[in-house]
């Protein structure tokens, strides 16, 4: 038996996709994003499983991203959005993937290194303040890229920084890229501007497709079905007198005779330091809560009232047991941080164990 273990349901992803189009106006696609290995669910697996339930295409972040996901579908239907380097050219267009460019020195590069058209997604910064060209750079870029013969506008695209919690921004976001595609002289190819946050909250910014990350996963989005559970064994039981400590630097001290049981799993698998002391797991079907601090490849639970814990029983940290549930979003405000980060911070050790 596994010490810990993900268990990634492909059944609630493929719900999520199928939900997320069914909200969407019918002229809008589904590009599935599945960077960081598929937000640590695992990249093709769930690449898969979200093109199976009608998703467009999918968005990695890098080049090596794209090399893994290449064979389920049209290399030119893979986004590579992450930030490139002119001299990262020649790899990316070997790749045959669709390019996110911000530049005028990218799109010289691209051209210059490519036989045939490559397909190019001109990105127009509206206030992320990261990658895209300014909006008055924006038709220079896009007139450059029509007329090279080794480039194709396959796409126009921008970036919302708060569209989960700023209307007012979101929407002067979305006025100032309409205003960028109609200063375009030339066909901007697939538009797309939502996130996750954004497709659920205004449909209305769909546009030709949305770029779903978070929601696909059953994060931070209300009706869709969490995809990944994190589970680890117990591996030791002890009984733990008033006044004794557990972890390092003694951050927890039993008020009375207490019962402690050691997970094999910690911060190396995920279960970030910041959760010492903080939240619970669920073991036997009761809350456990989680007492010392996160080491590397350990925690502890206080199981004084869960009858009989021993050595083998299954301690879950995301997911459900019996009639009790742990959301990632609850891991992460245990944690000080964001569904996204919890999800992505599971480490290679934990195996990854996919269900229907």
């Amino acid at each position: 038996m596994a010490q810990r273990w993900a268990e990634v349901d492909l059944g609630a992803l493929r719900h999520n996709v199928r939900r997320l189009r069914s909200l969407l106006p019918s002229t809008s696609s589904v590009i599935a994003v599945v960077k960081a290995a598929g937000y640590g669910h695992g990249a093709v697996p769930v690449a898969r499983a979200a093109l199976e339930a009608g998703a467009r295409g999918l968005a990695v972040s890098t080049l090596e991203e794209a090399a893994e996901v290449r064979d389920l579908l049209p290399p030119d239907r893979i986004l590579v959005m992450g930030g490139l380097a002119p001299s990262d050219a020649g790899s990316a267009v070997a790749s045959g993937c669709a390019i996110g460019c911000s530049s005028l020195d990218l799109a010289r590069a691209l051209s210059d290194s490519a036989l045939s058209p490559v397909p190019v997604h001109l990105k127009v910064d509206t206030g992320m303040g990261r990658f895209g060209c300014p909006p008055e750079q924006a038709p220079e870029l896009a007139r450059f890229i029509a007329e090279s013969r080794h480039l194709r506008l396959a796409g126009t695209w921008t970036h919302f920084h708060s569209a989960e919690s700023d209307e007012a921004a979101t929407r002067r976001q979305f006025a100032l890229f309409e205003q960028s595609l109609d200063a375009l002289d030339v066909d901007p190819g697939l538009r797309h501007a939502c996130n996750s946050a954004a497709a659920l909250r205004y449909p209305e910014m769909a546009l030709d497709a949305v770029r779903a990350g978070i929601a696909l996963y059953g994060c931070e989005a209300p009706g869709m079905q969490p995809v990944l559970a994190l589970r680890a064994q117990v591996t030791h039981v002890r009984d733990a007198p008033e006044g004794s400590t557990a972890g390092y630097g003694a951050t927890w001290r039993a008020q009375r005779p207490s019962r402690i049981a050691a997970l094999s799993i910690g911060y190396a698998d995920g279960v970030l330091r910041a959760r010492s002391n903080r939240g619970w797991a669920l073991i036997r079907g009761r809350p456990a809560p989680l007492v010392g601090a996160v080491s590397m490849d350990t925690v502890t639970l206080d199981v004084s009232q869960v009858p009989g814990v021993e050595p083998g029983d299954v301690a879950t940290l995301i997911g459900v047991d019996g009639d009790e549930r742990i959301r990632a979003e609850e891991v992460a405000e245990w944690s000080g941080t964001i569904s996204y980060e919890v999800l992505c911070a599971i480490g290679k050790r934990v195996e990854r164990r996919y269900l229907e």
